[in-house]
């Protein structure tokens, strides 16, 4: 049997990508790319690089360097290009005519003004598989707006989904649009590569901030469009407009706690709450605000750990909520294996997820850590077939 590290890093050993992304969209579909083994060269300005290099959360750089950057970047090669001058460009285009996969998410229209539109590309290269992120889709009346995460949160309907009755809405705490939208585009540069292995034309691909929310609302859109009545969040503790009691996440003396799909019988008899067994199973949505109060009176009696235990004595689909501190040192987040370490020049040690998917048991390993600006410049640029004295004519315009 062949080493399932070797088998995990081969997939796509074969496949040559140019990643001209930044922020978190683009980057982190190019690095499920690379970690299935694509040979992947990101494209960076000279001198700032990557807007990602100089941005990261809660202002938190690690001895000077971006954690932002560092988990999303792995397993690639970094040069640094001007493409507002002609013999950038000319790299660019040496980069691409070699290249299998373009994937980019500057602004729609930026690449065209640079010469780099999908037509040109494609003349350049018909087996090119180019694919354009963006906020809201390369036409229409939100083209040039910004995109992020949280206002695709905003403009979807995914936000309104969320929170108590009566107050703001809340977004979900974390940039779950753009993961999902680097997800989409890691399925559609292979279901595009796919196609060019049998027709041998490669084609334009196309993923947006706005409809990669929407995706994540396919439940309640589909309730609402086949013309369920649009329904207010609960005042009470259910979890979102369309979910009947007890679904939602509940006080406890402690903390709080998860509480999915359950029969009322049961959670009567695990809280001593009889009221919960007088209601019909007819009545579990309609009335949902007030079953969903009287459990969460009865919740905040005990703490979080005493609840899971009972509850899922009694078969009750249950779970704490945890913080960051727990989930880290979460049992079964520990026996996945879900985190990896590696040094990174004056930040030190860093410590990351995985690659979220395992092949023969195996997640995909490291083998670059994200790369320093420019770091692999000069490497590249002898494989286009620039000589050691051009590429230092390049350094000296600034060019590279």
């Amino acid at each position: 049997m062949p080493s399932t590290h070797r088998a995990a890093e081969g997939f796509l050993s074969d496949v040559k990508v140019v990643s001209l992304t930044h922020f978190l969209q683009g980057p982190s579909g190019v690095q499920v790319l690379a970690d299935l083994g694509a040979d992947v060269v990101k494209v960076e300005p000279p001198g700032r690089g990557a807007w990602e290099r100089s941005w990261t959360g809660a202002q938190y750089f690690k001895n000077g360097t971006s954690v932002f950057f560092l988990l999303a970047n792995r397993n690639q090669r970094s040069i640094g290009l001007d493409l507002k001058v002609a013999d950038g460009k000319e790299i660019l285009w040496r980069l691409i005519e070699r290249s299998d996969v373009l994937v980019e998410n500057f602004r729609p229209g930026a690449l065209d003004r640079l010469g780099f539109d999908y037509e040109t590309v494609a003349r350049r290269n018909p087996r090119l598989v180019y694919c354009s992120c963006s906020g809201y889709g390369p036409t229409g009346p939100y083209r040039d707006q910004p995109g992020q995460d949280l206002l695709a949160q905003a403009l979807s309907g995914l936000a309104a989904q969320t929170g108590r009755g009566g107050a703001t809405p809340n977004p979900v705490g974390a940039a779950v649009v753009d993961q999902h939208s680097a997800m989409l585009i890691v399925i559609g540069v292979l279901a595009a590569l796919r196609r060019r292995d049998r027709t041998g034309s490669g084609c334009r691909v196309d993923v947006n901030l706005l409809s990669s929310a929407l995706d994540l609302l396919i439940e309640p859109l589909a309730y609402y469009l086949n013309g369920a009545p649009l329904q207010g969040r609960s005042h009470a503790w259910v979890s979102d407009p369309y979910h009947e009691a007890p679904y939602g996440i509940y006080p406890t003396q402690d903390g709080a706690m998860a509480i999915s799909m359950s029969d009322l019988t049961p959670l009567a008899e695990a809280t001593s709450a009889s009221q919960l067994a007088e209601f019909q199973e007819s009545e579990v949505y309609e009335r949902r605000d007030e079953i969903s109060e009287i459990l969460g009176r009865a919740t905040r009696t005990r703490t979080t750990r005493e609840w899971v235990e009972t509850f899922r004595t009694h078969g009750i689909w249950c779970a704490p909520v945890q913080d960051l501190p727990d989930v880290v040192n979460d049992p079964q987040v520990l026996w996945n294996d879900s985190f990896m370490t590696f040094d990174y020049p004056e930040a030190g040690k860093i410590r990351v997820l995985k690659h979220p998917i395992r092949y023969d048991g195996q997640a995909p390993p490291l083998r670059r850590r994200p790369p320093q600006l420019g770091e692999h410049t000069e490497e590249v640029l002898c494989e286009l077939g620039y000589t050691p004295q051009r590429v230092d004519d390049l350094r000296g315009r600034g060019v590279i």
